[in-house]
């Protein structure tokens, strides 16, 4: 009996560590609720986040909830990173939301559907200290409908 129990504790450890194991990084995730859930084109959003290890490298993702009801299978986006040190990067981003073959690419529940998007090609490096991310949509709906919260999400990459 002994012999068994002592399997069983050694089988839950391991499944632990390996599940542990797994586990992204999460530097930073925060989101802006839009409570007409409608986003205005002139609202840009803005998060600030705190970097301490300069020799990791960082994927960005833009978090969305929104409605089954929203307009495009796509959103455009100005993405704006400002280093502690005033240094600006800006990038114009047309992130998919959808695709004729599957639908909507996120995860959903009855009408809403969260997604999180990379919004850097590959893993970048950040400056130490506080950086900021903007995020502004540039759609031509403007308020842009059906949307519930937009934000970020930085995480460390594994080396």
């Amino acid at each position: 009996m002994g012999l068994l129990k002592n399997k069983i504790a050694f089988i839950l450890l391991s499944i632990f560590f390996v599940l542990s194991g797994c586990e992204t990084k999460q530097l930073f995730e925060q989101s802006t609720i839009y409570p007409n859930h409608n986003w205005p084109s002139k609202q840009a959003t803005k998060y600030q986040f705190n970097v301490t290890d300069t020799a990791a490298t960082y994927k960005i993702f833009f978090v969305i909830r929104h409605h089954n009801a929203y307009h495009y299978k796509n959103i455009w986006l100005d993405l704006i990173i400002k280093s502690p040190t005033n240094a600006i990067t800006k990038q114009v981003l047309n992130l998919n939301l959808a695709d004729d073959a599957k639908g909507w690419l996120g995860t959903g529940m009855d009408d809403i559907y969260d997604q999180r998007i990379p919004m850097t090609a590959s893993p970048i490096r950040l400056n130490k200290g506080i950086n900021e991310i903007s995020v502004q949509h540039t759609m031509r709906e403007d308020p842009l409908d059906n949307i519930l919260s937009t934000g970020i999400r930085v995480e460390k990459v594994k080396p």
